[in-house]
């Protein structure tokens, strides 16, 4: 049997031992070094690389800049553009100060009991616009200084409305602001001598201001088919004839000939074939058994298959009796456009006193302030208008009319002058 002896003594095999974890150790540190030569290198490569690329974009830079500085109308294209670039937000902050005219005219009374504004600031600096004027109160008769006339004018606020909305076609699609004509010439609404109802004419012709189908622009006038009617061959080719010429004068814009055009009634405006939309409903619109075609109004004031007004105010009413209408009640308007809860807070009334007017007539001079209704000079309120108290809206947004509205500011009493100082108030 074979035996092993060990003649190795014990520090021999520990010294062994040691000298193996060295040798490792060492083979270690140069595979460590090794990669850290391996890792610098490559982060040298990356930064030279990324350097030599800054510097070519930095020269590319420097060349376009300098390319972009040379030309001459540089700084009015920046200046285009920046305002071509703000024009939503332009738009969308727009605040319309003409409306102060039509707003005026809804406030101030012109009958007998007469109010006229020698001063008037407004301020739209706050959230809502405040109106801050003197103004002097006539009641039109002996003893002119009267108090019921400026109370009269501080109770009316509660009852001052606004409204807006859109005008659409019969389909209910939105017709742009700028296809309608709102005014005559002279700067009053169009209202209708007979039933008092308020309208606008739409300029249906004028581009952008209709979606009409090539089907739609070749329906003949309706006095083109009452043409002819007892002999079919004529009528038929009287028929065909008009629907080719209707087409051509419609491509060529020339539609002096047309009554009418896509269902709806043509009139004649400065020169201008225009379509009538009524702002206010009609009655001849409710009926008890509508054709699907024919204009309808509902009981709740929903109207259909016609061009109308949407107002975002008023809601609608209207009273049947005997299935015939016999009142639209325009009452309800949600729209307040004095704000406050009270009469004192709807307008304040900073300071009265007697006085004479221009004509040496006495009068109550006094300086009141009130806040409007915030949406009022919003441009994107479109068709506002001012609703009088006495449920009538505002037509007389002209400035001829306007005239009386203002006047000289009334004199203080003068020493002596007893019917003046002595008035009982």
């Amino acid at each position: 049997m074979a035996r092993e002896i060990n003649l190795v003594p014990d520090i021999k095999n520990e010294m062994i031992k040691t000298l193996k974890l060295r040798n490792f150790i060492f083979f270690l540190c140069i595979i460590i070094a090794s990669a850290s030569v391996a890792v610098t290198f490559i982060f040298g490569v990356i930064v030279g690389g990324q350097s030599i690329a800054i510097n070519g974009k930095t020269e590319l830079l420097q060349n376009l800049s300098s390319k972009l500085n040379s030309y001459s109308d540089l700084n009015e294209f920046l200046t285009i553009k920046d305002q071509v670039g703000n024009i939503a937000s332009i738009t969308e902050n727009k605040t319309l100060t003409s409306r102060t005219f039509n707003i005026l005219s809804a406030l101030i009374p012109t009958g007998p009991d007469t109010i006229q504004i020698s001063e008037l600031k407004i301020s739209l600096e706050e959230d809502a616009p405040v109106y801050t004027f003197d103004a002097q109160a006539n009641a039109g008769q002996a003893p002119y200084i009267d108090y019921n006339v400026l109370d009269s004018f501080k109770k009316s606020m509660a009852y001052m409305r606004y409204d807006y909305g859109n005008y659409v076609d019969k389909d209910g699609n939105t017709i742009p602001a700028y296809c309608m004509i709102e005014k005559d010439p002279s700067g009053v609404y169009f209202l209708d001598p007979e039933s008092k109802g308020m309208y606008a004419y739409w300029t249906i012709f004028a581009e952008g201001c209709n979606n009409f189908s090539e089907e739609e622009l070749k329906t003949p006038s309706k006095d083109d088919n009452k043409d002819n009617k007892d002999n079919k061959d004529d009528a038929q080719n009287t028929q065909n004839s008009q629907e080719e010429n209707i087409n051509n004068t419609t491509t060529n814009n020339n539609t002096e000939n047309l009554t009418s055009i896509a269902g709806y009634d043509l009139e004649d405006y400065e020169g201008t074939k225009v379509v009538r939309v009524w702002r206010t409903p009609q009655a001849s619109w409710y009926k008890v058994n509508p054709k699907v075609t024919d204009p309808y109004m509902n009981e709740n004031g929903e109207i259909s298959n016609v061009a109308h007004f949407e107002s975002k105010c008023i809601k609608y009413n209207i009273v049947i009796k005997n299935k015939v209408v016999t009142k639209i009640d325009d009452t309800t308007n949600s729209c307040n456009l004095v704000l406050g809860d009270t009469d004192d807070d709807r307008i304040q009334i900073l300071e009265s006193s007697n006085g004479r007017d221009a004509s040496e007539q006495l009068v109550l001079r006094f300086s009141a302030s009130l806040t409007l209704a915030p949406e009022v000079y919003d441009f994107n309120n479109a068709h506002l208008i001012a609703v009088a108290p006495s449920k009538r809206r505002n037509v007389t947004d002209s400035y001829v009319q306007l005239q009386s509205i203002f006047g000289e500011r009334a004199k203080d009493c003068q020493e002596g002058d007893t019917a003046c100082n002595g008035g009982s108030n």
